[in-house]
């Protein structure tokens, strides 16, 4: 029988984490389904369970039930991800990666899914790297307006106090204008490993998309693919504050694209060099500014049990 190991972040969504895993193990228990449980304590502890469980070398299944950022966090204590296969039960604010995945939400169809699967996607996974140290990501990774916006989110209110309601992803939107504001363009040099290099005088932001969505289901890169082996960057230069409000609601559907201010190509990898430091993220998570990173598809592939037949390419034996 096969051993699932669930990693549960009970403070996710304002607690809404503790309550989804009360309302989840009953149905694990009636089915007799061998499980352990991991509850995260603090920030980070998600990435040291996830490495304790992997310290064996041994092929594992764990389940993740929390937002972005607890993914996030087990992606990156995962020690070896070709020996896991990922499950994810989604209750965050922003759920972009269940959301480019065609994965589940209801907590309840998600662990139905993952109990009976159709099969599994195997994923690329996204490297940021900074003074020599090396972050992975499953989503996206940014440089600039977005981070700032999502080192923002982390911290405000407006976080805690939507999601009572059920409209936690509206706080990227509120956060967002208060970021148009304070936030002011700057000049960005970005090198691919193709040998190009692109400058752009007034850069707000660059998202490293493996997915579609980031931010709460901002469609920056409609065609991005977690399967292709390439990173797809978006690049908003040369925007004025009000361009920016008009864009930013059309980014919703994928419908910005066509506009001269953003800039769309694909890359392996790519070295990011800005006049001062900028606020980073990997899928929503903050990392320290800096005024130089790298950006890189890392080689590395996770299984991610799939919810439909149109997400999953493998069938699980």
């Amino acid at each position: 029988m096969k051993l699932y190991e669930f990693i549960v972040n009970p403070q996710a969504r304002s607690g809404l984490g503790m309550l989804t895993w009360n309302t989840l193990e009953p149905e694990l228990k009636k089915r007799r389904s061998d499980y352990r449980l991991y509850l995260t304590e603090r920030k980070k502890h998600a990435e040291k369970i996830a490495a304790q469980i992997t310290a064996d070398g041994q092929e594992h299944c764990i389940v993740v039930l929390g937002g972005d950022g607890t993914v996030n966090e087990v992606i990156n204590g995962i020690l070896d991800p070709g020996k896991v296969t990922l499950g994810y039960i989604p209750i965050g604010s922003s759920n972009d990666f269940a959301r480019g995945l065609k994965l589940p939400v209801p907590a309840e169809k998600a662990l139905e899914a993952i109990l009976n699967p159709e099969g599994v996607v195997q994923i690329d996974l996204g490297v940021l790297e900074k003074n020599g140290e090396r972050r992975r990501f499953a989503v996206s990774a940014g440089v600039g307006f977005d981070a700032a916006v999502c080192h923002e989110v982390c911290v405000s209110r407006w976080k805690r106090i939507l999601n009572r309601f059920g409209m936690g992803k509206l706080t990227y939107a509120v956060v967002a204008l208060d970021r148009l504001i304070k936030d002011k363009p700057v000049r960005m040099t970005i090198r691919t490993d193709d040998g190009t290099e692109k400058t752009f005088e007034r850069t707000y932001f660059a998202a490293f998309m493996n997915l579609p969505f980031e931010g709460g289901g901002f469609k920056f890169c409609p065609e991005a693919s977690p399967k292709d082996g390439m990173l797809d960057v978006v690049v908003a230069h040369d925007l004025t504050p009000l361009k920016i409000l008009f864009l930013l609601p059309l980014a919703l559907l994928g419908k910005h694209t066509g506009f001269r201010e953003v800039t769309i190509f694909r890359c392996r990898r790519a070295g990011i060099f800005t006049e001062k430091p900028l606020a980073l993220h990997t899928d929503g998570e903050p990392e320290f500014p800096r005024k130089a990173v790298a950006m890189e598809i890392s080689g590395e592939r996770l299984s991610v049990i799939g919810g439909t037949k149109a997400a999953a390419n493998r069938k699980i034996s």
